[in-house]
């Protein structure tokens, strides 16, 4: 299931990026074609006669406002320079795609799996040992079963356990709270790879770009100060594309971590609440001292 959302992820990814360029090039297309269109145009006007033309003028301002308020949005998607730069910054440039789009799939998967394994543990843990109290272990570990995420998990585990003893709860605790530490790290690999090749690829593809300058220096008759700061302005987009995919790749990574360490001390805590419940209640003996 973490697959799935991982792909899943990765194609949204890929079809915003692709529908922006669609946009784009559309744009483009669309600015190649205005002259001619603007010709025909004028030969439909001068063919209205001054009564229709006189018409027409009196609806033409609203007009307008709806056709440039929607070629405005279209104006600014252009004049970003997103496309240009892209192509400035060289063959890398597709590397440093692919690490992004790489991360924002681990980024959108691992906020929609944090988001569902998030829970109140304080209700949940009221629920568990109300139960325990009143009902006994198979209500509690049904009261478990019904609630989703890493703490209910283990303490499921923990509530199979309970009439082997406190050493037999306690191992199983441990082993579920692994497997659910390493769950919730999954995919922080991949985000830690990208936040670090990401500046590396960016600085390589800035001295590619650095020596193709200096090459076209060397085999240039006449060197100016313009054709030097253009190349070096060109290498130095890798740079900065690197830098802006590293930035937030860490900071999400960063915060992941200290989301799963909250799970852990909360993992911890309701552990330990109910193996004393269990020995207190005398559903389990207590390890023997010296064991």
């Amino acid at each position: 299931m973490t697959h799935f959302r991982t792909w899943v992820s990765v194609l949204i990814v890929c079809l915003l990026f692709a529908s922006l360029t669609a946009v784009c090039l559309a744009q483009e297309e669309g600015a190649g074609t205005e002259p001619a269109e603007g010709a025909a145009e004028g030969m439909e006007e001068a063919a209205v006669d001054s009564s229709l033309a006189n018409l027409l003028a009196s609806v033409e301002t609203p007009v307008e406002e709806t056709d440039t308020s929607g070629g405005g949005v279209m104006t600014r998607i252009k004049e970003s320079g997103l496309v240009t730069l892209f192509l400035k910054g060289g063959n890398f440039m597709y590397a440093l795609l692919i690490t992004s789009i790489v991360g924002v799939a681990v980024i959108i998967e691992r906020l929609i799996t944090l988001t569902r394994a998030r829970t109140d543990t304080r209700r949940l843990m009221k629920r568990v040992l109300d139960a325990l109290h009143s009902k006994g272990v198979e209500a509690a570990a049904q009261e478990c079963e019904r609630t989703r995420g890493p703490i209910a998990s283990i303490l499921h585990a923990g509530l199979k356990r309970a009439d082997m003893g406190a050493e037999a709860v306690e191992r199983s605790i441990v082993a579920a709270g692994t497997v659910e530490t390493s769950f919730l790290e999954r995919g922080l690999i991949w985000l830690s790879t990208v936040a670090t090749v990401a500046p590396l690829l960016g600085f390589l593809g800035t001295v590619s770009g650095m020596i193709n300058a200096f090459n076209a220096i060397a085999e240039a008759e006449q060197v100016n100060a313009k054709l030097v700061a253009s190349g070096i302005s060109e290498a130095l987009i890798t740079t900065a594309t690197g830098l802006i995919i590293a930035i937030p790749m860490q900071t999400f990574h960063n915060y992941f971590v200290s989301q799963i360490d909250r799970f852990i001390i909360e993992m911890e805590e309701s552990s330990a609440d109910l193996v004393d419940t269990l020995v207190i209640l005398g559903k389990m003996q207590p390890p023997k001292v010296g064991e």
